[in-house]
């Protein structure tokens, strides 16, 4: 069933395109339907005034007119009748006739569209036309077709019979033309239509190309597994936006399974050895030997402790990654610097120096930039002697806009061959040092995390400064090289 429903789902682009033939269909309908309705009322205007303008004519002709044959003001209402059938010029269709009484008398002499007298239904309905007592405009609809007329009744003001003018338009023939131009605008319009479908078919999958591809890749990722694979992204609009943003997604993503990968990793190797040491001892451990015991005893609590510090650094690895990783707060520069001066003093009997204080606010993590100062306090504090100097400082640069953070110490130094590869996880250059090896992996992820870097100066022999360069924001970080500073 569910199989059935993706086969008869609609796209995106066949919806698209079917708003879009819509809303144009549905305005091209509006407009016609609006412009003929003016054009038909304009008509039938036209007409009325046409009617009413004739009858003005032959009002005026009845009351102030003389008879062309005798020069004298009309005798009856047959001679006003004749006269004014035979000025009256008839528009396109239009008839005129004179009645006299309910008969018709008079008919023009020039040849009009239509006659009253070929349709019965409309000379009975006018008959009449003669009682009325003043012109009145009506709609006549008769089996043939519809008529708007005018009737005026022409009164003789004596004892002689009474007449009537009736101007007729046929309405069906006025509008005839009306509906023809709209009929092949009708036509145009769904011309225009298939042509919006077929052109506006290409241009919408176009658009939607992105998202196709975007769909694609996907579906390829999700087949292989590939995190490294990345959307095209075309153009400046919305689609080129949500091809970036989804980009950045599937970067976090293949972050977040190589941290997963890596920590799998980790875990692995470095938590095998431990545990083969510690089965190892109680396997051979004699319980009946308490010093036995409690030797075994001591080594396993030892190599659990390390394995403790181990999971703790890789979880803070792990995490390093995520956006919750540090929480940005404004942060005193110089006040911070005092506190870790007081918090490592107690790591090591050495000559502890403040070098100077950074007066300037920094949007950074206090917890996370504690951890890794201390950090580099306890690397100086190792690999130096007791009493040597080991100096903290940190110092704002408005030139380039950054802080810098430092430990100084006159320990051994290091190498220039192993300055860049001491910062990989694991790498202990002494063995014999107590640690983990992923002390500088941390620092240099926290550091990444606030848009900094980790600086080395170092001289074998002479000593090491470790700094953390940091901006005022990380959202002013420059963009800038993976490569570590050293020198």
């Amino acid at each position: 069933m569910a199989s059935k429903d993706r086969q008869w789902r609609m796209s995106v682009r066949t919806r698209a395109l079917a708003a879009l033939i819509g809303l144009a269909a549905l305005a091209m309908a509006a407009a016609g339907m609006t412009a003929y309705s003016l054009e038909r009322d304009h008509t039938a205007r036209v007409m009325d005034e046409s009617l009413l303008r004739n009858a003005d004519e032959i009002r005026t002709l009845h009351e102030q007119g003389v008879d062309p044959a005798t020069g004298d003001p009309f005798a009856s209402v047959e001679a006003v009748l004749r006269t004014a059938l035979s000025r009256v010029v008839p528009a396109e269709n239009e008839a005129v006739a004179g009645f006299m009484g309910a008969e018709l008398s008079q008919v023009p002499s020039v040849f009009t569209s239509f006659r009253i007298q070929d349709d019965p239904e409309l000379l009975a309905a006018v008959a009449p036309v003669s009682t009325w007592s003043s012109a009145d405009i009506m709609t006549v609809d008769t089996d043939q077709r519809s008529y708007r007329v005018l009737g005026l009744p022409v009164q003789s003001g004596g004892d002689g019979p009474d007449g009537a003018v009736v101007l007729a338009f046929d309405l069906d023939a006025e509008f005839a033309q009306l509906n023809n131009t709209f009929g092949t605008y009708a036509l145009v319009a769904v011309v225009a239509l298939v042509w919006i479908t077929v052109i506006g078919w290409f241009v919408v999958g176009r658009m939607l190309l992105p998202v196709t591809v975007l769909r694609t890749t996907a579906a390829e990722i999700s087949s292989s597994d590939d995190l490294s694979r990345r959307v095209p992204v075309t153009g400046k609009d919305d689609l080129a936006a949500l091809s970036e943003t989804v980009n950045g997604m599937f970067a976090r993503l293949e972050h977040t399974f190589a941290s997963q990968r890596q920590l799998l990793d980790d875990v692995g190797h470095e938590l095998r050895t431990p545990l083969t040491v510690v089965r190892g001892h109680l396997e051979l451990m004699d319980p009946t030997d308490a010093a036995d015991a409690a030797d075994t005893q001591a080594l396993v609590l030892d190599e659990v402790d390390r394995m403790n510090l181990l999971v703790e650094d890789l979880m803070t690895l792990a995490k390093a990654r995520r956006p919750d990783f540090v929480t940005l707060i404004g942060v005193d520069m110089a006040l911070l610097t005092d506190e870790v001066l007081a918090k490592a003093q107690p790591l090591g009997e050495r000559r502890w120096v403040l070098d100077s204080l950074a007066d300037v606010q920094v949007e950074a993590d206090p917890r996370r930039l504690t951890q890794a100062w201390l950090q580099l306090v306890s690397n100086a504090v190792k690999f130096s002697a007791e009493g040597s100097t080991v100096a903290i400082g940190s110092r704002y640069s408005p030139s380039t806009g950054t802080v810098r953070l430092w430990v100084r110490d006159e320990g051994a130094g290091i190498e220039p061959e192993d300055q860049a590869r001491i910062f990989e996880r694991f790498e202990r250059l002494n063995p014999s040092v107590d640690g983990t090896g992923l002390g500088l992996s941390i620092v240099s992820l926290i550091a990444e995390a606030h848009g900094g870097q980790v600086d080395l100066e170092s001289t074998a022999g002479a000593g090491s400064t470790f700094s953390i360069v940091l901006p005022l924001s990380p959202s002013e970080a420059p963009q800038r090289s993976e490569e570590r500073t050293t020198r």
